[in-house]
């Protein structure tokens, strides 16, 4: 009795020594698409910071099937309602600004949105939220807009990771864009005149 009780003692022992590294493995998986950030400063002190998960082309077609034209149809985790692309990969893509801004001449204020795009083969939507926290877009709500402004976006070369930069600096204001595959799409950024 003695001897099947160390032996269940040290089966048990193994097990708990075990799970921690294999949960740990699992937690410590590299991601498909790593997370990003860029920061772009305009004028004295205000700072934009745009955080996004990368993913690659990895061969797929990616405008008009990985990410449809239009509103992506609904699926159990939009509760079946149609909902617009991410704009990223993983987490919802997040936008900051320090102070107020015009973007594309439309005002918003300093804080942190949550951004998703309505794309199309023409026109964009970009969208900027209140909700800077949801998974993806799947939980999108139109009451949290807090501006949407339309873009035109323009071809370029191939970009096989998805990336967010700043183009056109001057001083007070800059083109922030999505580049990605053989697309990228600019909305302007540029400080309110006093």
């Amino acid at each position: 009795m003695k001897r099947i009780s160390i032996i269940s003692f040290f089966l048990i022992l193994s097990f708990l020594l075990i799970l921690p590294s294999t949960t740990f493995a699992q937690e410590n998986q590299v991601p498909a698409s790593l997370k990003a950030s860029i920061m772009q400063r305009l004028g004295i002190d205000t700072d934009i910071t745009i955080v996004y998960s990368r993913p690659g082309v990895k061969g797929r077609k990616i405008w008009g099937e990985l990410v449809p034209y239009g509103m992506a149809p609904g699926n159990k985790y939009s509760n079946d309602k149609p909902y617009p692309w991410r704009a990223g990969a993983n987490e919802n893509t997040t936008i900051e600004f320090s102070k107020d801004v015009l973007i594309e001449g439309n005002k918003l204020a300093a804080g942190k949105y949550g951004i998703h795009m309505i794309p199309s083969k023409e026109d964009w939507v970009i969208i900027f939220s209140k909700n800077n926290s949801a998974w993806g877009s799947f939980a999108y709500n139109q009451e949290e807009d807090a501006l949407q402004v339309t873009v035109t976006p323009v071809e370029a070369p191939h970009q096989e990771w998805l990336k967010y930069g700043f183009d056109h600096l001057a001083g007070t204001s800059a083109t922030a864009f999505l580049y990605w595959e053989k697309l990228k799409v600019p909305f302007k950024i540029e400080l309110p005149k006093e």
